[in-house]
């Protein structure tokens, strides 16, 4: 009985020590593939999808139909790299900097995102109306949460002095963002897809930005500890 929990114990640590270096070594460039693959795919399929209009259809009209399954995995692959990248963001930075609120939101936002992409996948329980509300309070959740985190972490950046430096384009960007968020649902001067899609890239612009300042400060740290000599017995 022992044996068992010890192993158990041992693989289960394990665990903990892989997800903990993703974290810590992995969270900037997986964030990073996946805005690039969320950015390329919804553009490629401007031009696939030519039973649909770019400039009226919001994105998540893309989700049903021809190629449709491609853009959920970018959706999803998108939904965890939220995840990852609040919880990256908050083990880099220096403890007066750290936050779990952007953290918090970013796991929110992702979750959200997810749901986003099932709920246009023909759920059985679900009836159409059922399906276009989950969808549109998923959507609407994953707006607001991306944005607030943005925002906030944005400001927390002035609190660490090697992320301070990045305040200047991420605070911003990330207000810009939210206020085009407030723009697009409530201004209907411009057509619904193009207000859509601003909003989104302007929320991508500063994720893979946030990304990539993340994935150059963990090769940082892991060449500081790799010319780190080994200390002496």
């Amino acid at each position: 009985m022992k044996a068992t929990v010890s192993v158990d114990a041992a693989v289960q640590g394990k665990q903990r020590s892989f997800l903990d270096g993703i974290v810590r070594h992995r969270s900037g460039l997986i964030c990073l593939v996946a805005v690039i693959v969320f950015l390329s795919t919804a553009i490629v399929l401007q031009w696939l999808r030519t039973d649909l209009d770019w400039r009226q259809d919001p994105l998540s009209a893309y989700l049903k139909g021809p190629y449709g399954g491609w853009l959920r995995m970018a959706y999803y692959a998108l939904s965890m790299a939220l995840v990852l990248l609040g919880a990256g963001l908050n083990r880099v930075l220096q403890p007066q900097a750290r936050s779990t609120v952007p953290a918090f939101l970013l796991a929110v936002a992702g979750i959200a995102l997810a749901l986003t992409a099932i709920s246009e996948t023909d759920l059985p329980l679900l009836d159409h109306a059922q399906e276009n509300l989950l969808h549109r309070l998923a959507a609407l959740t994953t707006f607001l949460s991306v944005t607030l985190a943005m925002m906030v972490q944005s400001w927390r950046f002035h609190y660490d002095e090697v992320w301070r430096v990045h305040v200047a384009l991420a605070l911003p960007l990330a207000v810009a963002s939210f206020i085009a968020l407030w723009i697009y649902a409530y201004w209907h001067g411009l057509p619904e897809g193009l207000r859509q899609k601003t909003v989104i890239s302007m929320i991508l612009l500063w994720l893979g930005t946030a990304a990539w300042w993340l994935r150059h400060e963990q090769l940082v740290r892991m060449q500081s500890v790799a010319d780190t000599p080994p200390s002496p017995e």
